[in-house]
C-alpha cells in the first residue's frame, strides 16, 4: 500500500468538508485513519523483512495473522514457556508438529521441536519463521485457551503405563534392564513410575564422568538403581527441564521448576532442583506424594507417655508447639498429623507454608511467595487479622517471624511452627540467638518436639539377633539413664532382646520396609520458665529436661527396638551416636 504527497497531506490537514463529500462512515477521525494505514504499511515491511530473512537462513516462514491456530498445538507448551523461548506451537495432528520462532536456527527451538516428538510420538515436525506481530497474535491466542480446553501442564503416567512398569520391575535391579531398552522420553516415565512404587521421596540424576548414575532415596537412604550413557544426558536433562518449566539452555547456574503427575488415584507434584556440576548438572526431583503425609495423630508412632504429654499441650488454647529436626525428619507429616486431630467445627485453622504440600479439608491453607513479597513474616501479620483459632507456620527462619509468632502466642492463639535444630533442647537457645526476648519465650511456649525418622523392620524377614558387646554395652547404659519419673517400664538389662530383618525380595534385601519416627518432647512446665534467661545452654536445657522427665531420640529409638520395631544398628545410624 502507498500513498502520494497529496493525500498524506490531505489527510493531515484536511480542507473544509466540500458538498456532497462523504464523511468516514465508522466515526473514525481523519488523523487515526491516517496512522492505522500507516501501521498497516510498517508491519507488511517487517513481514517481508521476516520472509527475507528466513530464506536466507534456510527456513520457511509464515505469517500467523489469520491463521487457524489449533488449541491442541498451544496445549503442548504453556504460556509461560512460550514466553521464554519465543516459540509458538501452531500445528499439531497428533503425528505432525510445526513451531513458530523468533529466532528458528536456536539451538533451544530445536531441543525442544525434538522434546515435544519424543513425548507426543509424533513423526514429523518443523520449525518455522515468524514475525514479532505473528509472535505477539500467538501468545494472545493463549489467552482464548482456557475457554477452549483446560491446559495440562505435566506428564500424564497412564494407569496402563504403571500397571505394565509394575510388572517388569519387581526390584530396583529391574530398574536397569527397563531402561536399557527404552527412549528418553520413556527412560522418564520409567523413574516416575518406578519412584511411586518404591515410595521414593527423591529421585536423584546425576552426571558423571563416564555415565548418568540414577538413585532414588527410599526410606530416607540413597540407593543405586540405574544408570545410563553418557550421550543422552543432553536430552535426559533437557526433557526435566522442559516439563518442569525450566529455561533449558541455562546450565551454569541453578534452577528450581515443579511440574505434576495426573493419576487417577490422585495427582502427585514434583520439584526439581538443577545445579551445575564438574560432568553437567545435578538434577533432584521431590516427588511430593499425598498419601507419604496424610498419616492420623495415633500413627505417627509416639510411646504412651510421651503421646499424653503432647496432647495436654495441644489442648491449651493458646501457646507455641515446636516441630525440630533436620530436614527429612517427618516435622510437616507432624503438624499435618497435630493439625488433623485439631481440626474440629468450632475452631478456624489457617497455615502458611511453602509449599502447600498437601491439602486438608475445612483449613484454611495459604502459601508464601517471594517474588510477591509474601513472606512468612507479612503473610503472619495478615493471618492473624483473619481471627484464627489454630495457626500453622511452616517454619521460623528469623526473628522478625519469631516476635510475631510469639505475640500470637501470647494474644489467644495455638501456633504450631518448626525449627531447624538438632535436638528440642536447642530450641529456646536457637530463638534467644535470634534476638527473641527471654521473658517472652518463657509464657509462650507450650511443648518443643524433636524428632527423626527410623526405618522399620521388615516382618516377614525379622528374626533375633545378638548384639556386639560393645553396642550392648553402650544400649544398657542409655536405658539406666531414662529418669524415674518418665512412666517408661524399662525391662531386665539382663534379658534384652533385639531384632533385624534378614533380607528378602519383597524389601529388596535391605531388611527394612516402612519409617516410624522417634521422639523427644520438651515441656515447658513452671521448673524451665523460672529457669529461661538469654544465656540458657543448650546443655542446661537437656540436664533440665531430663529431670522433667523427658525421654531422648535416642531413648525412645532403643526402647523401639526392644519392642521389634526397627533395630539398635538404624538407631544409632540416624542419631549419630
Amino acid at each position: 500500500m502507498t500513498f502520494d504527497s497529496q493525500s498524506i497531506e490531505d489527510l493531515l490537514h484536511p480542507t473544509e468538508q466540500k458538498e456532497g463529500e462523504e464523511t468516514l462512515p465508522d466515526g473514525q477521525s481523519t488523523v487515526e485513519k491516517f496512522e492505522e494505514k500507516m501501521k498497516e504499511v510498517r508491519l507488511k515491511e517487517k513481514e517481508t523483512e521476516t520472509e527475507g530473512r528466513a530464506k536466507t537462513a534456510g527456513f520457511p516462514y509464515i505469517n500467523l495473522k489469520g491463521f487457524p491456530i489449533s488449541p491442541e498445538a498451544l496445549q503442548l507448551i504453556t504460556k509461560e514457556q512460550a514466553e521464554q523461548h519465543g516459540v509458538i506451537p501452531f500445528i499439531y495432528t497428533g503425528t505432525d508438529i510445526r513451531l513458530g520462532s523468533k529466532n528458528p536456527s536456536d539451538e533451544v527451538i530445536k531441543e525442544l521441536l525434538y522434546q515435544l516428538q519424543e513425548r507426543t510420538k509424533s513423526t514429523s515436525g518443523g520449525i518455522y519463521h515468524i514475525s514479532e506481530e505473528s509472535f505477539r497474535i500467538g501468545l494472545k491466542a493463549y489467552d482464548l485457551l482456557p475457554k477452549i480446553k483446560k491446559i495440562i501442564k505435566g506428564v500424564n503416567i497412564t494407569e496402563e503405563n504403571l500397571h505394565r512398569f509394575e510388572s517388569e520391575i519387581t526390584s530396583y535391579t529391574d530398574i536397569q534392564k527397563v531402561i536399557d531398552q527404552a527412549s528418553v522420553s520413556d527412560i522418564m516415565t520409567i523413574l516416575l513410575a518406578a519412584g511411586l512404587h518404591f515410595k521414593t521421596s527423591d529421585i536423584h540424576v546425576e552426571a558423571e564422568q563416564q555415565d548418568i548414575a540414577i538413585r532414588f532415596r527410599i526410606d530416607g537412604v540413597l540407593q543405586d538403581v540405574a544408570t545410563v550413557h553418557q550421550e543422552l544426558w543432553k536430552q535426559m536433562v533437557s526433557r526435566i527441564k522442559l516439563i518442569s518449566g525450566l529455561k533449558i539452555n541455562v546450565i551454569d547456574k541453578p534452577q528450581d521448576g515443579r511440574f505434576t503427575i495426573y493419576l487417577k488415584s490422585g495427582n502427585t507434584d514434583v520439584r526439581v532442583s538443577t545445579i551445575p556440576t564438574t560432568w553437567g548438572e545435578s538434577v533432584v526431583m521431590r516427588l511430593l506424594r499425598p498419601g507419604s503425609i496424610a498419616v492420623e495423630f495415633s500413627q505417627l508412632g509416639y510411646r504412651k507417655n510421651a503421646e499424653q504429654r503432647l496432647i495436654e499441650e495441644m489442648k491449651k488454647p493458646h501457646g507455641m508447639i515446636l516441630t525440630t529436626g533436620p530436614t527429612g525428619s517427618g516435622k510437616t507429616t507432624t503438624l499435618y498429623a497435630i493439625l488433623r486431630q485439631l481440626n474440629k467445627s468450632d475452631v478456624k485453622i489457617i497455615t502458611l507454608e511453602d509449599p502447600i504440600e498437601y491439602k486438608l479439608e475445612g483449613v484454611n491453607q495459604s502459601q508464601i511467595d517471594h517474588t510477591k513479597q509474601y513472606t512468612f513474616a507479612t503473610g503472619l501479620r495478615s493471618i492473624l487479622r483473619q481471627d484464627p483459632d489454630i495457626v500453622m507456620v511452616g517454619e521460623i527462619r528469623d526473628l522478625e517471624t519469631a516476635d510475631i509468632a510469639i505475640n500470637a502466642a501470647l494474644t489467644g492463639h495455638l501456633l504450631l511452627s518448626t525449627l531447624h535444630t538438632n535436638e528440642s533442647a536447642g530450641a529456646i537457645p536457637r530463638l534467644l540467638s535470634m534476638g527473641v526476648k527471654p521473658f517472652l519465650l518463657a509464657p509462650a511456649i507450650n511443648a518443643i518436639i524433636g524428632q527423626r525418622l527410623v526405618r522399620t523392620i521388615h516382618e516377614d524377614c525379622k528374626e533375633e539377633i545378638t548384639l556386639t558387646p560393645e553396642d550392648l554395652e553402650k544400649v544398657k547404659t542409655i536405658l539406666a539413664n531414662i529418669a524415674e519419673n518418665s512412666g517408661e517400664t524399662i525391662p531386665p538389662l539382663e534379658s534384652l532382646k533385639f531384632f533385624h530383618g534378614k533380607g528378602c525380595e519383597a524389601c529388596n534385601h535391605t531388611g527394612y520396609k516402612g519409617r516410624i519416627g522417634i521422639y523427644e518432647i520438651l515441656v515447658v512446665n513452671d521448673v524451665i520458665k523460672t529457669a529461661l534467661s538469654s544465656d540458657l545452654s543448650e546443655q542446661q536445657m537437656k540436664e533440665l529436661a531430663h529431670q522433667q522427665g523427658m525421654v531422648t531420640m535416642t531413648q525412645d529409638g532403643i526402647l523401639k527396638a526392644l519392642d521389634g520395631i526397627t533395630t539398635i544398628e538404624e538407631v544409632f545410624r540416624v542419631i549419630g551416636s
